[in-house]
């Protein structure tokens, strides 16, 4: 003989939470995408935090890198300097 509706002990699908219950697992659904989404966020800014080096440090590095491999000249390199 079966019990309550469908099998489910009198309390239908839901378990006796019905909507609320349903609104409480979409919450923790939103809640673990939030947490994944800012981990990954977190992680790819800590990369500059950690080093202490500013992107327009880092540009003139790679300047500074291009001017001695000598794939600009000192005039190109001057001229680049200025404008960052």
């Amino acid at each position: 003989m079966m019990r309550g509706l469908y099998g489910f002990g009198g309390y239908g699908m839901m378990g006796g939470f019905g909507w609320f219950g349903m609104l409480i697992c979409l919450l923790i659904v939103v809640l673990v995408v939030l947490g994944i989404i800012s981990l990954f966020k977190g992680g790819f800014n800590s990369t500059h935090k950690r080093t202490g080096i500013s992107s327009k440090e880092r540009s003139l590095e790679i300047l500074k890198e291009r001017l001695a491999r000598g794939e600009i000249s000192k005039e190109e390199y001057e001229s680049i300097k200025r404008d960052l």
